[in-house]
C-alpha cells in the first residue's frame, strides 16, 4: 500500500470532478426520460413480469382454437426458454426460486408450441417438477387452467358457485370486500366454473408426465404453507358442503347469477384496454364469452380479445405478453424522478 497522501486541493478537485460526472449522467438520464414522453404527456414502458403470462397467452390461443401463428409462437418459445432457471423450472422473478405453477404453465405452453418432451430444457423442467411433488402441487388458478384443458378434474378445484354474484352485501363474503383486480379476475371465472367448458386443444397436447399420480385422481388442494389449520379446515368444510349442494341449486337462480356476472364483465370491458386492464381478467372474459357461445366477431368478445393482443411485445427474435400496461405507474415515477432532479422540470 502506498504511503502517499493526497493534498487537500487535489482531493477537492477529484470530488468536484466526480460530482460533475455524476451530474452529467443524471442530466443525460433526465433528458432520456423526457424524450420518451408521449404527446399527451404520459410515459409508458414495457412491463415484463414472470413467464406465466406469455405461457397463458399461448394456451389461450389453443384453448380458443385460433388459427396457428408459428412465427409468433416461435418468438414466445424463445423467450420462455431463455428465462428458464438453473434449477430447471421457472421463477416468479429474475433469478428467483423454482415456482411450481409457473413451471407447469411454461412447460405446457412449450409443449403446445411443439417442443419435444425429450428436449434437454423440457427434461430438466420435468425432473424439477417431479422432484417437488408433481403438477398436483400447483396453485388454484393453474388447476382451473388444467381443468379447462381436461388435464385435471374439476374435483381438484375448490368450488366457487356463480351464485356468489347474488349474495347480499352483509354476507361475510361479498365481491365488494375484495380488490377490484380480484373481482375482475374472479367474476368471469365463476361463469367458467359453472359451465365447465373444455379447450379445443386441436393438437391434443397433454402433460400427464408432470404428475406423480394419475391426474384424474388428484383431489382438492391441501393446506398452503402460510395457511392456519383452523382456516384451512373451515374452508375445506365449506367446500365439501358446496360440492354436495351445488348440483341442487335451482337452474333459474344459476341463470340469474350468470346473467349478472356477464353484465358485470360487459360493463367494465373498458374498450380495448381490457377488463381490469390486466391479463388474467381479460383472458377469463374471452373464455367466458366463448363458453356462452358468442362468436369471435361478437362486439364484447372481439373487444376483450383485442385488448390481449395490445399487451404483446414483439421483438426481432423474442416476444412476450405483458400482464398489463403501466402508464399511471410509469408517469408517476418519472414525474417524481424529474422533480427530485430539477425542481419543477417535470411541469415544463
Amino acid at each position: 500500500m502506498s504511503d502517499s497522501v493526497i493534498d487537500p486541493q487535489t482531493a477537492e478537485a477529484l470530488v468536484k470532478g466526480s460530482d460533475e460526472a455524476l451530474d452529467g449522467r443524471i442530466e443525460a438520464a433526465a433528458q432520456a426520460l423526457l424524450s420518451e414522453q408521449r404527446p399527451d404527456g404520459h410515459w409508458v414502458f414495457e412491463l415484463e413480469a414472470d413467464v406465466t403470462i406469455p405461457a397463458e397467452y399461448v394456451l389461450l390461443r389453443h384453448y380458443l382454437g385460433e388459427p396457428p401463428d408459428p412465427a409468433l409462437e416461435a418468438k414466445i418459445a424463445a423467450y420462455i426458454r431463455r428465462v428458464q432457471g438453473g434449477h430447471g423450472g421457472w421463477p416468479l422473478f429474475h433469478d428467483g426460486d423454482f415456482d411450481m405453477s409457473a413451471t407447469v404453465k411454461a412447460y405446457f405452453a412449450l409443449k403446445m408450441i411443439g417442443d419435444s418432451p425429450n428436449a434437454d430444457h423440457m427434461r430438466r423442467a420435468r425432473t424439477a417438477v417431479l422432484a417437488r411433488g408433481g403438477a398436483a402441487r400447483c396453485n388454484v388458478f393453474t388447476r382451473v387452467l388444467l381443468a379447462l384443458y381436461g388435464q385435471m378434474r374439476w374435483r381438484s378445484v375448490p368450488v366457487m358457485p356463480v351464485e356468489i354474484m347474488l349474495l347480499p352485501r352483509w354476507f361475510p363474503f361479498h365481491l365488494s370486500k375484495i380488490s377490484y383486480w380480484a373481482r375482475t379476475v374472479i367474476v368471469p371465472l365463476l361463469v367458467l366454473q359453472a359451465l365447465k367448458p373444455k379447450a379445443r386443444n386441436s393438437r391434443g397436447v397433454t402433460i400427464d408426465e408432470l404428475f406423480l399420480e394419475p391426474a384424474n385422481k388428484v383431489g382438492p388442494p391441501g393446506k398452503a404453507s402460510h395457511q392456519r389449520w383452523s382456516w384451512f379446515l373451515l374452508f375445506q368444510a365449506i367446500d365439501e358442503v358446496l360440492r354436495l349442494t351445488e348440483p341442487w341449486f335451482p337452474l333459474g337462480l344459476r341463470r340469474r347469477a350468470i346473467d349478472k356476472a356477464v353484465a358485470f364483465v360487459t360493463e367494465r370491458l373498458n374498450g380495448e384496454d381490457g377488463l381490469g386492464a390486466i391479463f388474467p381478467a381479460m383472458a377469463n372474459s374471452v373464455m367466458m364469452f366463448d363458453a356462452l357461445g358468442h362468436p369471435p366477431d361478437h362486439p364484447a368478445r372481439a373487444a376483450a380479445r383485442a385488448s390481449i393482443d395490445k399487451l404483446l411485445v414483439i421483438k426481432e427474435h423474442e416476444a412476450y405478453c405483458q400482464p398489463c400496461v403501466s402508464p399511471v405507474w410509469d408517469t408517476a415515477l418519472v414525474c417524481h424522478t424529474l422533480m427530485e432532479v430539477s425542481g419543477n422540470r417535470a411541469l415544463t
